[in-house]
């Protein structure tokens, strides 16, 4: 490696149609930051190369003979886990989604996706971050919230931020001006943040952060 270049992103390009591989490998070639290291047709292969090799990221296609990509992607995550995975699908199914990333993948692209998201996966997913076609990322956030037994984990991170502010007592006013936000947004957020945990007064929300110990219980929450 000559000084001063960033290291490639190594993938493991995994598919039971050489066809397929082939045009993945094609696009992902002419990417300077991205290298095929190897290429696997069964899920088997592709647990083996990954243990033998240890990629940056896999690209599994969800079905494969003799192990499928969730089974996968099981087995790559224990023995590899610096390994990230990206599963290929032709299925729109939540059900599908949320099976694959319970195994530990971080990605999941549709076949009929374009080029550049291809591309975009496979970096997002490289770092470490989680990639979603957007063809069906909104269908997955509403199954995903349908289906989580926490309210709570359906709070962003922002959100819960916002949170625990309101319930330490702090005005809209105050948040905006730490936050470097808008009133609005701020009173936007709390409408969802309560929406979301279905609570229906400021009351009920600063009980709601103190049951879930968010804040410390200085003082009773106040009365409706």
């Amino acid at each position: 490696m000559q000084p001063g270049r960033a290291r490639k992103i190594r993938v493991l390009l995994a598919d039971d149609h050489t066809l397929v591989r082939q045009g993945f490998r094609l696009i992902l070639s002419q990417q300077r930051d991205i290298e095929v290291t190897a290429e696997a047709s069964t899920g088997r292969e592709a647990v083996e190369l990954c243990r033998q090799l240890e990629p940056d990221m896999a690209i599994l296609d969800i079905a494969m003979p003799e192990i499928n990509g969730v089974e996968a992607t099981r087995r790559i995550r224990q023995i590899c886990p610096g390994c990230n995975i990206l599963i290929l699908s032709m299925h729109k199914d939540t059900a599908y989604v949320r099976e694959t990333l319970r195994a530990g993948a971080k990605g999941y692209l549709l076949k009929d996706s374009v080029d550049s998201e291809l591309v975009t996966a496979v970096r997002a997913v490289a770092r470490g971050e989680a990639f979603l076609s957007p063809a069906i990322s909104a269908a997955v956030l509403a199954d995903y919230q349908k289906h989580v037994t926490d309210p709570l984990d359906t709070v962003t991170p922002r959100e819960r931020q916002l949170l625990q502010m309101l319930a330490e007592g702090k005005t809209s006013k105050d948040i905006a001006a730490e936050l470097d936000i808008s009133v609005y947004t701020v009173d936007a957020h709390r409408s969802r943040i309560m929406k979301k945990l279905q609570l229906r007064s400021i009351g009920e929300l600063i009980r709601f952060a103190i049951q879930r110990r968010l804040v410390p219980l200085t003082e009773p929450p106040p009365e409706e």
